[in-house]
């Protein structure tokens, strides 16, 4: 699946179908029954179809003009940022993002690379907020490279209630910076892993928008990472 910049991602068209079609068969019910009772079901489902909307909504987002920052690949709180071990870049970098289900999720290149590798890793899904949730849950991943030969790692990990990761791209696919690649359901987490001499520009507990909000400054002379 191709990503869209229409309003509302394609993946939430089925949920939005489902929830509108509930919504006007407990309306109608209501109506011709005159039900008090029906009432208070059909302004749940509303509400639902109200909800399910603002989950899948894609917005337009607009990188800043400095291209030697890294930018959020996902909108939602920063609740990781220090060191890790991570399989293609070793000693690392890594700052995590909490997705809650009131986030926007789709997901965005953190920066203009190449896609040398995709995988993915079947697993649990412990609540995304939980430490164990980077080592056991179930991921996919892509192994980045920037023109300049830096290696970064993006990994989109499902939740307690996410349970479909959607991913846009392949081995061999460029990105730009800021573009969609991705969008993972109803809660989850995404993980960034950087190279040791890229500083972080966020710590625990901040915002982030994707695309937009700057994670980290990439080095004037990254030498390639093997």
């Amino acid at each position: 699946m191709k990503p869209s910049k229409a309003l509302i991602t394609s993946e939430g068209y089925p949920a939005i179908a489902y929830s509108i079609g509930l919504f006007l068969f407990l309306a109608i019910a209501t109506l011709l029954l005159s039900s008090v009772i029906l009432a208070v079901p059909a302004l749940i489902s509303l509400l639902l179809v109200i909800f399910v909307i603002a989950f899948f909504r894609n917005p337009e987002r607009t990188p800043p003009a400095d291209e030697g920052l890294l930018v959020a690949p996902a909108d939602g709180t920063v609740v990781y940022v220090g060191p890790a071990e991570q399989e293609h870049l070793g000693t690392c970098q890594k700052i995590s993002i909490f997705m809650s289900v009131f986030n926007v999720h789709v997901n965005r290149a953190p920066c203009t690379a190449k896609v040398l590798e995709r995988f993915y890793r079947p697993g649990r899904f412990l609540d995304v907020r939980h430490s164990k949730a980077s080592s056991e849950n179930e991921q996919l991943g892509l192994v980045l490279e920037t023109g300049q030969g830096l290696r970064l790692v993006c990994v989109q990990i499902a939740g307690l209630i996410a349970r479909r990761i959607h991913c846009y791209v392949d081995a061999g696919d460029s990105l730009n910076r800021g573009e969609r690649y991705g969008m993972i359901r109803f809660g989850s987490r995404l993980d960034l892993f950087l190279p040791s001499e890229v500083t972080p520009l966020v710590a625990v507990g901040e915002i982030t928008a994707a695309g937009e909000t700057p994670l980290a400054r990439l080095p004037q002379d990254a030498d390639k990472e093997r």
